[in-house]
């Protein structure tokens, strides 16, 4: 794309003022700012403006998970059908690990933050070392495909090869990195992160499937036979990946997709909640939880949005495809996002100013017939890292690998 091209790009849009410090850039800083015009789409900006649209909700009804119970009375039915998948090569993870440790006050991506005592015990390791347990039980290497984003790729490959993959066979890792969109003030405005750079942010853990196919990551997992993929976040250090008996369970009740759903432990507890949206699949995220919906009972007296999602899913390959081809719903989220001002200074806001731009995991479920949540136990597969201290942080994360036997 040349200069016009980008001019008449960002005119039809209403975004000029990319351009303001263009004449100021080197020959280099040119180049890498028309390429980014090129690469942004910018049809997302559109939809500022219609922001309460974007994300109004349909019916919200409850939907009931298979409890520990049930898993329990059929676990050895579920483990034979799981094991015989993950020998057969049929089962593929993905980590999704696009995002920086900022909350918890570092610079570097999040799965390499030690949360060790006496020694060092870093999050990725500790997510390596779970998926590590089903290779040992199952006598067979499980395809782990990482996304990254352009913030945090070269670190984050970096700091694998360093740690000689924490015992992983290398040849069985895959890296890709995850599209980004544009970040807004509230009028749809794209802020500036440099003079020659576009603000940009991670485009939201619903756009790694089609990252995957932008990458060619698909070709490999066709190539490999991979009829299963296991999604799942950096931050959650206890989580169960490729678990023989989720595996199984999702397979044997022909789901589309498993969703590993624990108990929740308030009804206002900051998690979401699986559900059905229009009689489908769906999650509503717990910002979204009406009164009405925290405090209705099921016909038992429980109550009825009680199991809260880990983002820790297994979704048919087929079914992935066929979404894709769909156009999934956007979601403008309010964010803080660092510009630079009218004379090109830094600026870190300490509140909110403007949008950020998001696919979510929770669509593609609901563009699906079938789901199957399936209960794990909070204390012994939910350890999420959002916070350096206090609810889900660092510390009681800490505690709960404590609890399970593991030496920080």
């Amino acid at each position: 794309m040349d200069y016009n091209e980008a001019y008449k790009k960002l005119e039809k849009y209403g975004q000029l003022h990319v351009l303001k410090y263009y004449n100021e850039l080197t020959q280099e800083e040119m180049a890498a700012l028309l390429k980014q015009i090129e690469e942004t789409d910018m049809e997302v900006l559109l939809n500022a403006s219609h922001k309460d649209e974007v994300d109004a909700k349909g019916k919200i009804t409850p939907l009931s998970a298979m409890t520990l119970e049930e898993i329990d009375s059929k676990k050895e039915e579920f483990m034979k059908a799981g094991i015989d998948a993950i020998k057969a090569g049929k089962v593929g993870a993905v980590l999704l690990a696009g995002g920086m440790g900022t909350r918890l006050g570092s610079d570097a991506p999040k799965g390499v933050y030690n949360i060790g005592i006496t020694k060092e015990v870093y999050i990725f390791e500790r997510l390596i070392d779970n998926l590590m347990d089903v290779v040992k039980l199952t006598d067979t290497w499980i395809h782990l495909f990482v996304m990254t984003s352009d913030k945090n790729h070269e670190a984050t490959t970096a700091f694998f090869k360093e740690k000689n993959y924490f015992g992983y066979r290398p040849e069985y890792i895959t890296f890709f990195m995850q599209d980004m969109a544009p970040a807004t003030d509230y009028d749809g405005k794209v802020y500036m992160e440099a003079k020659n750079k576009i603000s940009t942010s991670p485009n939201g853990n619903g756009g790694w499937f089609l990252s995957m196919m932008k990458w060619g990551v698909v070709d490999k997992i066709r190539e490999a036979g991979i009829e299963w993929l296991n999604v799942f976040a950096v931050d959650n250090v206890l989580q169960r990946i490729a678990d023989p008996c989720f595996v199984g369970a999702t397979i044997l009740t022909d789901s589309d997709v498993g969703a590993k759903v624990v108990c929740k432990n308030a009804p206002d507890e900051k998690i979401g909640v699986i559900c059905l949206e229009d009689g489908k699949p769906s999650i509503v995220e717990y910002y979204e939880l009406t009164d009405e919906m925290m405090n209705a009972k099921d016909e038992s007296g429980n109550p009825a949005y009680s199991y809260g999602v880990i983002l820790n899913y297994l979704f048919r390959e087929k079914a992935l495809e066929e979404i894709v081809a769909k156009k999934l719903p956007l979601h403008i989220v309010e964010k803080k996002i660092p510009y630079i001002d009218e004379d090109g200074n830094q600026v870190k806001p300490e509140e909110p100013n403007g949008y950020k731009y998001e696919q979510l995991v929770l669509d593609m479920i609901h563009e699906l017939d079938s789901c199957l949540p399936y209960e794990v136990k909070r204390n012994y597969e939910f350890a999420p890292i959002k916070n350096k201290t206090g609810v889900d942080s660092v510390e009681s994360a800490r505690e709960l690998c404590k609890e399970n036997g593991i030496e920080l």
